[in-house]
C-alpha cells in the first residue's frame, strides 16, 4: 500500500503463525535486563533449557519491516517445499509467506483483497500461483507470481466467489485452475500469454463439485479433476480452444474425494477419500484398478497424499496420523501422530525428507528412514486476544487465545512455553513485577496464576466474574490484582504469599470492561467499558474519581507516560485525548476511515503511540500533532491488540486470525 503524503511505512519483519508460527528477530539487541526482572533472565534460561520445541517465521520486503508468527493451516496442500530444497511457500491471511528453510528468514508475496484459497508452485521453480476467496458473485483473483524476483507477474480473473484449486502442468505451459461450489467451473490459462485459453462446467450436473485438481506427470495437456462422487480425467484440444472430460468409473464404489496425486510415469494415479481408503485409477483406460486398506480404513478420513519412488504412499488422515503404506496392499509399515488433521504433505527433493502441516498451525519435519517427527513451527489456531512484554524485556513476550497461553523468545525465533487450558478462551494476560507469576483472565470467571518457568499453576480464584473476566491488571509491588469483567464489575484482590482474597467491588460500569491501566504510583487506575465509559478510580480509597462519556464503545484505554492525559478509542473509530485531573476532553482525532480500534500502546517517552484494529492497519501517531507517521500493511484479520516493546526496538500486533506480526520500529529521527 502506498503511503499518503508524509506518511512513512512500517517495515514487516516477521510473523508468526501457518495460519497460526514462530517468532521473527530482526537484528536488534535488547538493553540489559534491570535488577527489578531479573527474575525473568532465570525464566529465559531455565525454558531454554527445558524446551525442546522450535518455531519457524516469516519475513517481508514490505515497508514497516516485519516478522509473521502464523500460518493458514486449515487449507488443504497450503504447505508446498519448493523445488530448489531450500524454501517453504504457505498462505497466511491474503499473504503469501516464502521462508527460507535454513535461516528462517521470510519474504512475503502481497496482492490479494481477500484470504489466499489456495497455492501452488511450478515444477521448474519458476512460478507459484494462489487463488483466494471473495464475496459471493464477485470475481475472484488468481495472481501468477516470479519466484526469483518475487513479484507479481499477471491477475488472472474468470472465476467467481472462490478459487477451490490450481494446478501447473508439467512443463509450466498450462495453468489448470478449479472454481468453487458457486463457480463449478474450470478453465486452462497459457502461462506465457497469461490468457484463458478455454473453461466448462468442472463436474455432471448428477454428480457432485469438484474440489481437486492434478496434473498429468509428462504430458501438459492432461489433467484430472475430482470431488463428491466425481472423477475425471480431462483433455486439452488446443486447437479447437476445448477440454474434452472423461468420467471415471469406479464400480459399485461412491466417493467423496478429498486429495490425489499422480504417478511419475503417468500411468495412474491414487486419490484419497474421506470415507478413509485410497482409490488407484488408470490414467489411460479410466478404470479403477485398486482400493485400499479394505478392512482398516483410517479415521476421520484421508486428508493428503505423498508418492515416493519406490512406489510407496504416505498417507495423511483427519485423525492426525501420518502413515507409510505399501503401494501393492495399502498396508501400514510405519505411522506416527501430529496434532491436528493433515492438511498437507509435501516432499524435500527426493524424499529423503518431508514437511507435514496441520490444521493446529503446526509444522513438522519428518526424515523418510528415521520416520520421526520433529516440530518446526507452531501458533495459535484461534484470535489472539492480547499480547504483553515483561517489564524492561523485549525478549520475551507472551500472548493468550482460546485454550492456551504462549511466550515467544524473540532473539531464537521460538515458543518457549505453553500453558494450556483445553474449552477456555483466556481474554488478558499480565506479567507481575517481580517476575514471578503470569496472571490471566478467563471466560469461565476464573482468575489463574502460573509459574513463567515452566507454566504450572500457581493458584486459581474462582468466581472472579460472573460473566467472565475480560481485563486484568496488576500493581507495581505485587500486592493486588484489578480485574474486570463481563457483567461490568471492578474488582481489586488482595495476594498475599499464600493467601488472596476480595479487597473491594466497584460497581459503576453496566457492561463488559475492556482495559484496565493502572497508575505507576497504585493509587489511581482507569478502566473502559463497553458501555461507553471510561472511569479513573481513586483504588485507596475505592471511589470514583471522574467520568468520561462518549457515543461509542470504548476498546482500549493508555495513560500518558507523565500520567496527566489519558487516551482513549473504540468503535466510533475515533481518538480521544482527555485531561485526567477533571475528565475533561482536549483533542479528538480520526484514527481510523473503517471499522472498530481495538488496540492501542503508547511509547515510554510518550512522544508515539500505535492503534490497531478492523481496518487491519498498524499505524504510528505522533502524540503532540495527532497525525500518522507511519503506516503497516500486513495483517488479513482483525487487529485486537499491539505493544511496543520495552525500549522501542518493535512493534508487536496479534489478530483475529491467530496471526502475531512483528514490526521494525522506525527511526524518527
Amino acid at each position: 500500500m502506498a503511503a499518503g503524503a508524509g506518511v512513512g511505512e512500517l517495515e514487516l519483519r516477521a510473523a508468526i503463525g501457518f495460519n497460526g508460527m514462530g517468532a521473527r528477530h530482526w537484528g536488534f539487541s535488547s538493553q540489559p535486563p534491570s535488577q527489578e526482572i531479573c527474575g525473568f533472565a532465570a525464566i529465559l534460561s531455565q525454558v531454554m533449557a527445558t524446551w525442546t520445541g522450535d518455531v519457524a517465521s516469516i519475513n517481508q520486503q514490505q515497508p514497516a519491516d516485519l516478522s509473521i508468527l502464523s500460518l493458514a493451516g486449515h487449507i488443504p496442500c497450503g504447505l508446498i517445499c519448493h523445488p530448489d530444497k531450500e524454501h517453504i511457500l504457505y498462505p497466511l491471511g491474503c499473504t503469501v509467506v516464502i521462508q527460507e528453510l535454513d535461516s528462517k528468514k521470510q519474504t512475503f508475496l502481497h496482492g490479494h483483497t481477500n484470504n489466499v484459497s489456495c497455492i501452488v508452485v511450478s515444477r521448474n521453480g519458476m512460478y507459484v500461483a494462489s487463488g483466494q476467496v471473495t464475496f459471493m458473485g464477485f470475481k475472484a483473483d488468481i495472481i501468477l507470481w516470479d519466484f526469483q524476483r518475487k513479484e507479481l507477474l499477471a491477475r488472472l480473473s474468470l472465476h467467481k466467489g472462490r478459487i477451490e484449486g490450481l494446478a501447473f502442468s508439467p512443463n509450466s505451459l498450462y495453468l489448470m485452475s478449479l472454481g468453487g461450489q458457486d463457480d463449478g467451473s474450470v478453465v486452462v490459462w497459457q502461462v506465457g500469454k497469461r490468457e484463458a485459453v478455454c473453461g466448462s462446467p468442472a463436474s455432471a450436473r448428477r454428480a457432485g463439485s469438484a474440489t481437486i485438481v492434478v496434473c498429468s506427470s509428462c504430458r501438459d495437456e492432461i489433467f484430472v479433476t475430482a470431488g463428491n462422487g466425481t472423477i475425471r480425467v480431462w483433455e486439452l484440444d488446443l486447437a479447437n480452444r476445448k477440454i474434452c472430460p472423461t468420467e471415471c468409473q469406479t464400480g459399485q464404489l461412491r466417493r467423496v474425494i478429498t486429495c490425489g496425486k499422480m504417478a511419475d510415469d503417468d500411468n495412474y494415479f491414487y486419490v484419497g477419500t474421506s470415507s478413509g481408503d485410497v482409490l488407484k485409477v488408470n490414467t489411460n483406460n479410466k478404470l479403477m484398478t485398486d482400493y485400499g486398506p479394505q478392512k482398516e480404513k483410517f479415521s476421520s478420513g484421508v486428508t493428503a497424499l505423498l508418492l515416493l519412488k519406490t512406489g510407496d504412499l504416505i498417507v495423511g488422515t483427519g485423525g492426525g496420523i501420518v502413515a507409510l503404506c505399501k503401494g501393492s496392499n495399502y498396508k501400514v509399515m510405519k505411522k506416527i501422530q501430529v496434532q491436528g488433521a493433515v492438511t498437507s504433505l509435501t516432499c524435500r527433493g527426493q524424499g529423503h525428507q518431508f514437511f507435514v502441516g496441520t490444521n493446529e498451525c503446526q509444522i513438522y519435519r519428518i526424515n523418510y528412514t528415521a520416520f520421526k517427527e520433529e516440530l518446526i513451527t507452531a501458533c495459535h489456531k484461534e484470535a489472539v486476544h492480547d499480547i504483553i512484554f515483561p517489564l524492561g524485556t523485549s525478549d520475551l513476550f507472551a500472548t493468550c487465545s482460546k485454550n492456551d497461553i504462549r511466550v515467544w523468545h524473540t532473539p531464537k525465533n521460538r515458543e518457549l512455553l505453553r500453558i494450556v487450558i483445553p474449552n477456555m478462551t483466556c481474554h488478558a494476560i499480565e506479567f507481575m513485577r517481580d517476575g514471578k507469576s503470569i496472571i490471566s483472565a478467563w471466560n469461565d470467571g476464573k482468575i489463574r496464576a502460573f509459574m513463567p518457568e515452566t507454566g504450572r499453576l500457581m493458584y486459581v480464584i474462582d468466581h472472579a466474574h460472573s460473566l467472565g473476566v475480560t481485563a486484568i491488571a496488576a500493581t507495581s509491588d505485587c500486592k493486588r490484582i484489578i480485574s474486570g469483567g463481563g457483567e461490568g464489575q471492578v474488582r481489586v484482590w488482595e495476594i498475599g504469599e499464600r493467601t488472596h482474597k476480595l479487597g473491594e467491588v466497584l460497581k459503576e460500569h453496566t457492561s463488559a470492561v475492556s482495559c484496565i491501566k493502572i497508575k505507576k504510583d497504585d493509587r489511581e487506575c482507569v478502566t473502559a467499558s463497553l458501555d461507553g465509559t471510561c472511569i479513573i478510580w481513586d483504588i485507596v480509597r475505592f471511589i470514583r474519581k471522574q467520568m468520561i462519556l462518549a457515543n461509542t464503545l470504548f476498546k482500549c484505554v493508555c495513560y500518558h507516560p507523565e500520567e496527566y492525559q489519558i487516551i482513549t478509542s473504540g468503535t466510533d473509530r475515533r481518538i480521544g485525548y482527555w485531561e485526567v485531573f477533571d475528565g475533561s476532553a482536549i483533542r479528538e482525532v480520526e484514527g481510523s476511515v473503517s471499522g472498530s480500534i481495538n488496540g492501542m500502546d503508547i511509547t515510554s517517552d510518550g512522544a508515539y503511540f500505535v492503534t490497531g484494529g478492523d481496518d487491519h492497519l498498524v499505524k504510528l501517531w505522533d502524540y503532540n500533532e495527532g497525525a500518522v507517521t507511519h503506516v503497516g500493511v500486513g495483517h488479513s484479520g482483525n487487529i485486537t491488540r499491539l505493544k511496543v516493546c520495552p525500549g522501542n526496538k518493535y512493534i508487536v500486533s496479534v489478530s483475529a486470525d491467530g496471526a502475531i506480526l512483528l514490526w521494525k520500529y522506525p527511526d524518527l529521527h
